[in-house]
C-alpha cells in the first residue's frame, strides 16, 4: 500500500518539520536529481510521482515516472543498470528530491554513457558545437534495448 504523504499545512511544518510533505507539480511530478553516492558526480535528473517516491522508499532502488512514455519506470529493469539508493534527501520547500546511488553496472544513461551529462555547450557569443566530455559508452544500447526510438518519439 503506498505510503501516505503528510498534508502542506505551513512552512514552517514543510521547511524545519519532521514530515515529508512532498510538493508535486500540477502534472503531479517532483524533479528527482540523481548523483554517485561515492563520487558525486550528477548522473542524470528524472521526476517522480508519489507512486516512483513510495516505490523508492519502500525498495531502496530507484523508480521514477517516465514522462515520454507516461509509466513508471525502474531504473535498471530492462538493462540491469539498477540504482540502489544509499540516501535520499529532500530539499528545503519539499518541491525536489536528490538521489545518491550505487549505480549497478556502472552507467545511468539510456544512450550507453556512464552520465546523462556527457556534452558540454561551450560558452561565448559565437554559437560553437557540443563538445563530448565522455568518448566511452559503459554498454551498446542497441544491444540492450534493442532499435533506437523513433525520433517522433522524443
Amino acid at each position: 500500500m503506498p505510503k501516505k504523504f503528510a498534508a502542506r499545512t505551513s512552512v514552517e511544518q514543510v521547511e524545519e518539520g519532521q514530515d515529508l510533505a512532498p510538493k508535486f507539480d500540477a502534472e503531479g511530478l517532483i524533479p528527482a536529481v540523481t548523483t554517485d553516492a561515492t563520487s558525486g558526480e550528477l548522473l542524470m535528473v528524472g521526476y517522480m510521482n508519489a507512486e516512483a517516491l513510495n516505490k523508492t522508499i519502500e525498495t531502496g532502488e530507484a523508480h521514477y515516472w517516465s514522462r515520454s512514455r507516461k509509466a513508471l519506470w525502474h531504473k535498471g529493469a530492462t538493462s540491469g543498470l539498477v540504482q540502489k539508493v544509499k540516501e535520499l534527501m529532500i530539499d528545503d520547500d519539499q518541491d525536489c528530491v536528490w538521489l545518491k546511488v550505487d549505480v549497478q553496472g556502472g552507467a545511468s544513461c539510456h544512450v550507453g554513457y556512464r552520465t546523462c551529462f556527457y556534452r558540454r555547450i561551450p560558452l561565448g557569443k559565437v554559437a560553437k558545437p557540443l563538445e563530448f566530455t565522455l568518448t566511452e559508452k559503459v554498454f551498446d544500447p542497441k544491444k540492450v534495448y534493442g532499435e533506437a526510438p523513433n525520433p517522433t518519439q522524443l
